[in-house]
């Protein structure tokens, strides 16, 4: 089995455990009445799965960048592409409407949108759409292998999704936003489909209790 194919495979299994491992938590904090979240003091879950690493990819300005070069600064990540339908514009705004309410605080994030389709999201590609959500918002892409990189690293799901009947193809993948601390380490998942409102607190009460 070429080895492309069985690291897509690893990415897969690694995103359905964590994905079945929040359906545990979220159903246990929904049952004790609390808003449904995740936390991961340390960037390990309760169930002991870490999420989050190290990770080399390249801005819009075609410079490279590390994680790394955003220590000291929290960090709100999602990852989507730029020819999503629908998910991905709906998660971006909400997380530029989440920055939004949360005023000066929102200085210490930095808001950052990973593609995982790098065969189309060029550096100028990505620079061009997250400016429709937010100024602040960062785009980073990187070669297939750097994706799949991260992805690993984070626990992302994706799969290239063609059609005999379209003449282009979409992306399947997960849809969860990461919140990692100053120190590179996960401290929230931020569930798919949450506001801007419910983004905010999270990281308002995160970021208070750091």
């Amino acid at each position: 089995m070429p080895e492309r194919e069985l690291m897509l495979r690893f990415i897969r299994w690694s995103a359905v455990s964590l994905i079945l491992v929040l359906a545990v938590v979220w159903i246990g904090v929904w049952t004790l009445g609390s808003h449904p979240q995740a936390s991961a003091p340390g960037g390990v879950l309760g169930s002991g799965v870490q999420v989050g690493g190290p990770f080399k990819l390249t801005d819009s300005a075609g410079k490279p960048v590390t994680d790394a070069d955003y220590r000291g600064r929290w960090m709100l990540v999602y990852f989507g592409y730029t020819f999503c339908p629908d998910v991905c514009p709906t998660e971006l705004q909400a997380m530029a409407s989440g920055l939004h309410l949360l005023g000066p605080m929102a200085d210490k994030v930095v808001p950052i949108f990973v593609t995982i389709d790098p065969e189309r999201d060029t550096p100028q590609a990505m620079g061009e759409y997250v400016k429709l959500f937010d100024d602040r918002l960062v785009g980073l892409t990187g070669t297939a292998q750097e994706i799949a990189d991260i992805a690993r690293e984070y626990r992302v799901y994706y799969a290239k999704v063609e059609s005999k009947a379209a003449s282009s193809y979409l992306m399947d993948h997960s849809s969860f936003m990461y919140l990692m601390g100053p120190d590179g380490r996960l401290q929230m998942l931020i569930k798919p489909g949450s506001t801007g409102q419910e983004i905010a607190n999270d990281i308002r009460s995160r970021l208070a209790a750091s």
